[in-house]
């Protein structure tokens, strides 16, 4: 995962067009500790990844549920991580304030390219991140030299043991897998027992099912009654449709939708899925 951030980051700073960014373009992108033994070959922008951090104010805990015709997937919502980053410019090919202006040119250009992205475009992801892997849930946020100072910086470059260097912060929010995938058929049918003084009174059936064209393709906005029980609803935007109380046994269903042959089916409750699908057939 890291890795493949590291691959779209650089992809992201190689693809700087503007005529006015030539330098960044041509610059190496490395992401090796900047300690005394970094010594990149050429300009360089250095991006150290410095601190992983759970980003709780952006992770949604609700379960992720999708529905695959009469099965569904129930999965984990990711974790998100927030990838944060020193960036700074090295310039070994030059000397004194030669050196200074080429990279704080080069830093000024990266900050400039950089700000540019809210979010990471899909055209630049890498590995897992991008084709053929499935795309990520949510997009990649990114702030760009507005994170406060490292409180400790003169610590921190004491640490890699070079003098301090002119920096600005990168956060990258990712999403990380949590596994715990579920699958299974999806509930169509629902039962209610009434106990009154003792007595049990006839229950009642909720179903729930699906109307579809003869490519398996949904048909929304379909009127469905239950003949014998004077009773209506429409589908939704994905075919569905439902009723909250009918009795056990066997009914007649209609299904009328623009564009198709009208159908009409025996509906045995309470029943299977199967029982619940009504395919149309397109007007010739």
């Amino acid at each position: 995962m890291f890795n493949d951030l590291d691959a779209t980051l650089t992809q992201l700073i190689n693809d700087a067009p503007a005529p006015e960014l030539a330098e960044l373009r041509a610059a190496d992108v490395s992401f090796i500790t900047p300690d005394r033994n970094f010594t990149p070959a050429q300009t360089t922008v250095n991006l150290f990844l410095y601190e992983v951090r759970e980003n709780r104010e952006l992770r949604d805990p609700r379960p992720l549920v999708e529905r695959n015709g009469i099965s569904y997937r129930r999965r984990r919502a990711p974790l998100r991580a927030d990838c944060s980053y020193i960036v700074t410019t090295w310039a070994p090919g030059a000397q004194g304030a030669v050196q200074v202006a080429t990279e704080h040119r080069l830093l000024g250009q990266a900050l400039t390219w950089l700000s540019r992205f809210p979010e990471i475009p899909g055209r630049y992801m890498q590995g897992t991140l991008g084709p053929p892997a499935p795309a990520p849930i949510y997009p990649l946020p990114t702030t760009v030299a507005q994170q406060d100072p490292n409180q400790h910086a003169g610590d921190f470059w004491t640490a890699m043991g070079v003098a301090p260097r002119p920096t600005f912060y990168l956060t990258v929010t990712v999403e990380l897998s949590l596994g715990g995938e579920i699958t299974g058929p999806l509930v169509t049918t629902w039962m209610t027992d009434f106990v009154v003084d003792g007595d049990h009174e006839r229950p009642w059936v909720g179903i729930g099912g699906r109307v579809l064209d003869t490519g398996g393709d949904a048909v929304p906005d379909a009127v469905v009654d239950i003949l014998d029980l004077a009773i209506r609803t429409r589908t939704g935007s994905e075919g569905r449709y439902s009723f909250p109380r009918v009795p056990p046994g066997g009914h007649m269903v209609r299904v009328i939708a623009a564009g198709f042959t009208e159908q009409t089916q025996p509906l045995v409750v309470p029943g299977t899925p199967d029982d619940y699908l009504v395919e149309l057939t397109p007007l010739p």
